[in-house]
């Protein structure tokens, strides 16, 4: 199933813009671990079969998507700030960073950015509130940036599996609070989001 509303979305976005990369990231909620950046330029010709918000994505097609979305665009970059710096600027400008070190290391002149907040970067950037459901390298940057910090999480599992990171991926869930109480923090949560806690 292709939805081919994607595409022709970006192709006025091309229109306007020229080349242009998508931006998404993944990871701004979790109590733990890096937030992910990920921008994808895509060749106009490029169609993925269940290319989607990676929200609404199963885990096994995001991984086949992943890959081939990798091996199909026209060029790619992620990018991972750490839980530390997450705690030292906060998580919008740690997050706005990310975005335009992506963009930058794709060289791109303009960019369409997931959400009503854009990084400060001389490329021409445009704000798509829910752009990962409206653009297909909107979409394509948000199953990257989800899969790169899904497969970070869970290695970090194997480190720390008292936490049950590979289930909740950091996110603040009950069961994620409850290992917090009862092991207290690793050298990856983020400090700044459980001042309550330590």
């Amino acid at each position: 199933m292709v939805k081919e509303e994607l595409y022709v979305f970006d192709a006025g976005l091309r229109s306007e813009l020229g080349v242009f990369c998508g931006v998404d990231e993944a990871g701004r909620g979790p109590l733990a671990g890096p937030v992910c950046c990920a921008a994808v330029i895509l060749k106009p010709e490029s169609r993925f079969e269940w290319l989607d918000d990676s929200k609404k994505v199963t885990p096994a097609r995001r991984d086949s998507l992943f890959d081939e979305i990798k091996r199909e665009a026209q060029a790619w970059h992620v990018e991972l700030i750490d839980n530390n710096v997450i705690d030292e600027i906060n998580i919008l400008n740690a997050t706005m960073l990310g975005m335009k070190r992506c963009i930058e290391a794709l060289g791109c002149q303009a960019a369409a950015i997931d959400g009503n907040r854009v990084p400060d970067t001389a490329a021409r950037c445009l704000s798509i509130v829910k752009g990962d459901s409206k653009s297909a390298s909107v979409a394509a940057a948000s199953i990257l940036a989800k899969v790169t910090r899904d497969r970070f999480m869970e290695e970090l599992s194997e480190k720390y599996p008292q936490y049950g990171f590979s289930s909740h991926k950091g996110y603040p869930t009950k069961a994620h609070y409850e290992a917090i109480r009862r092991y207290g923090i690793t050298e990856y949560h983020r400090r700044s989001f459980l001042k309550t806690l330590h």
